[in-house]
Order: structure tokens, then sequence, then C-alpha cells
């Protein structure tokens, strides 16, 4: 099993180890910063090559901006052997006393019942009492996923689970962001319920976006502009981790609270089956959602005001 952590999050990952330890496994540990100088601009050659001879990865980090390429270049590893891989980034004391604590058996048969109802629908359709008015066409081509905490070889996931997720077909309408924003834009201007971002979505792609909260504003729009797809919805994604009460200015637990995420640029096109890349992503939260799915012949409401109408 290998372990990855950082000067921040030591602590976390020094909590892990001891469970790794009650249960006598056999674990590598690495902190990033005695490897290589942050931000990182690849992940180090130890880390990856402990990796090759491993069943099982944890990674307990607190990201910094442009590190994307080295969590991609870990990934890939992950992908290509079928590992078992926690993804933790920015993992907090406080995550881990919620969003991690949540009934994860429970999270996964609502997740599951979730999964079942999408891949049967169309379209997504959804609002929200901030303004969100959002359309999605779903590629049949394209794979649903669902991470709820209980992580296979099939799929890496995010701690602490609880969604499902695909690249959509194509997303029209307008996505208010009275949530949070991803990455490391989520630590700098925390919870947006008082300065909502508001993004205007064009056959899958950012056509305009507005906040009272310029600095915000200007972030996100050079962040979504970094790469011929940077601006593209790249994931469609519905959480579901009931166990999550409220947004707490923390994208690794945020996306998971119910209701609908999206996220702009690269589309893990080695799981949903999308063809096109980007070296971005990042997602947006709303709060308070509406969500109906169709089939071409009737509609049914599966959330309402941010609470499923689906019994886990």
């Amino acid at each position: 099993m290998t372990l990855i952590t950082d000067d921040a999050t030591r602590e976390i990952a020094a909590s892990i180890a001891a469970e790794l330890e009650t249960i006598g496994c056999k674990w590598n540990g690495f902190v990033l910063e005695e490897l290589a100088q942050r931000p990182l601009k690849d992940m180090p050659k130890a880390v990856l090559e402990d990796m090759e001879t491993s069943e099982v990865s944890i990674f307990a980090v607190l990201v910094q901006p442009n590190e994307l390429q080295s969590r991609m270049q870990m990934t890939d590893v992950v992908n290509r052997r079928r590992m078992r891989h926690a993804h933790m980034v920015n993992i907090t004391p406080e995550v881990m006393v919620q969003g991690m604590r949540a009934d994860f058996n429970v999270v996964d048969r609502l997740s599951q019942k979730v999964l079942e109802k999408v891949r049967a629908a169309k379209y997504v359709r959804a609002t929200s009492g901030a303004g969100t008015n959002i359309f999605a066409e779903l590629e049949p081509s394209y794979k649903w996923f669902k991470t709820s905490g209980i992580i296979s070889p099939e799929k890496w996931g995010n701690l602490p689970g609880g969604e499902c997720f695909t690249a959509p077909g194509e997303v029209n309408g307008v996505f208010v962001v009275d949530g949070v924003v991803g990455d490391f834009l989520c630590a700098r201007f925390g919870i947006l319920r008082k300065t909502p971002l508001t993004i205007h979505v064009g056959h899958n792609r950012i056509t305009s976006v507005e906040c009272a909260n310029k600095e915000l504003e200007q972030a996100f729009w050079a962040y979504t502009h970094t790469d011929e797809n940077s601006d593209r919805v790249g994931e469609f994604a519905i959480g579901t981790n009931i166990g999550v009460s409220r947004v707490i200015g923390n994208i690794l637990q945020d996306e998971k609270f119910p209701g609908i995420h999206i996220a702009f640029g690269d589309p893990y096109g080695a799981h949903t089956g999308a063809p096109w890349k980007s070296t971005t992503h990042i997602d947006v939260v709303g709060l308070e959602f509406n969500i109906w799915l169709g089939d071409g012949t009737h509609e049914e409401q599966i959330m309402s005001e941010g609470k499923f109408l689906i019994e886990a």
C-alpha cells in the first residue's frame, strides 16, 4: 500500500498509518516536501515507482496551484494497474469527522438507485432557487459511475464518497454556483452563498460568467481558459452523500453534497469514454436543487429543494 501525504496533512496521514498498522497492512509512506519542491511539476519518481508494486494507494494532500498534472501522472498509474485508490485531496480534520463518518453502505444503496435511473435517462434537467436552469443531454456511449465511499478497482474514488457522474453529451443553460468552486480556488474564495458565481453555458462551453466578486470572476475565467477544452463541461454529477448536511468550503466534501455539480475541463475519458482531454478540471457546486430525469416519453423528479425523493 502506498500512502502519499504532505506537511500540511501529515497528522491525518499518521492516523491512517496507525490504522494500517493495526490491521497488519504493509505500507510505504511519502511526504511530498521531502521529495520535491512544491508546487509539484511532476509526481516524484519514488512515489510512482512504489505504486507500481502496490494494490492500494491513498493520496491525502493539501494541493497547491498548478499541480493537476502531477496528480494525473499518479492516477494514470492507478488506471493502468486498476488499483484501489482513495483520493483525499484537501482533506481536513473537519472532513474526517463529518463526511468521512457517513454510513457508506447507505450512501452506496442510494448511489446505486440513482445510477440505475440516470443510466436509463436521456437527459437531466435541474433548477434551483438561486437561478440555475440547466439541461444536460446524455451521450449513450459515455459511462456513468458511482463513487460512494466503497472503492473498487473499477474506478478510483474521492473520499469522502457519494456521487454519480458522467461526461455529458451537451449542456445548455445557466448554472448558479452558490456553494463552492473547486481546486485551489475553493480555499481562496470559500462558500459563495452571499456572492454566487453565475455561469452561462452554450453547446457545452462557457459563454460568460458573472459575479459581484470580480476577483473570483476573473480567476475562474482565467482557470477555465487555460487550454482549448478548459471551458468545456467535462463532468455532470449528482451528489449522494446524505450524511453531509451543509457545504463547508472544502470541495472534497462539498461536491458530495446532495444536488448537482458540474466540472469544466478533463472528462476522465479513461473511465467515461469521452474522447477529448484537458489539462484542467474544476468543479462547481450549487445548492437546493430540483432534479428531473427524462427518457423522451416522461420525466421523473428525483430531488426537490435539495432533498432526494428516492429512498436509500
